[in-house]
């Protein structure tokens, strides 16, 4: 089993902070590249971090992006207020070019993407965003990676310890009633971030027998 080498986008953002800490304390994972606008604030051996401001436009980091066996892609933006050319470039159009550099420069990489529920696999559905994520889940799925996994979910429980002073840690701290009552209308659209993060690495090291994780 080779240690896993990671690159991670959207580290500053709940999920992407949350796959980092797991990460940097995984005992098979032996380094970590996180891609940012600005700082993780994190510091640790493992750690490797690239300040950059265009992420349609990776041309500038290409020669260090090569050497790595893993990718968390953990970048994502809301469709509200969003038109859907608005919403496709800053979903679609910038995940897709970056995975297409992963792969031609790491071939034996496995790349986890962070989709959503209800994703529209046919692309034809009535929801906006449904339809460009399944096109974006899609089309990874045709790239030259060793294996490609889409994570689809819904309701995510934070590390609720690791920056309580960023506004969404505030805002999930008043919504435990609402994940206790999620876990039972519909226990399966809810997750603690620490087992999807889990769940990530884990395919990465060992494979997972479906290409949704729901």
């Amino acid at each position: 089993m080779n240690r896993l080498k990671v690159v991670i986008t959207g580290a500053t953002g709940m999920i992407g902070e949350g796959v980092l800490h797991e990460c940097l304390n995984h005992p098979e994972v032996e380094k970590v590249l996180v891609i940012t606008r600005k700082s993780c604030g994190y510091s640790n051996p493992k750690l490797t971090e690239i300040i950059h401001d265009n992420f349609l436009d990776f041309t500038s980091i290409n020669d260090r992006l090569k050497g790595y066996n893993a990718c968390y892609f953990c970048l994502g933006v809301t469709s509200v207020g969003k038109s859907e050319t608005e919403y496709t470039k800053l979903t679609y159009t910038l995940t897709l070019g970056f995975a297409k550099i992963l792969a031609s420069l790491n071939p034996d990489m496995t790349f986890c993407y962070i989709s959503g529920a209800n994703t529209d696999s046919t692309e034809k559905g009535r929801s906006m965003w449904a339809r460009v994520k399944g096109k974006t889940e899609n089309d990874l799925m045709k790239l030259p990676f060793k294996q490609v996994y889409n994570f689809r979910p819904g309701g995510i429980e934070p590390f609720l310890s690791l920056k309580p002073t960023q506004t969404y840690y505030k805002t999930y701290r008043y919504l435990g009633w609402l994940f206790s009552m999620m876990k039972a209308i519909a226990p399966g659209y809810v997750i603690k971030l620490k087992d999807l993060a889990a769940a990530m690495i884990n395919a990465s090291l060992i494979g997972y027998s479906k290409i949704f994780w729901k």
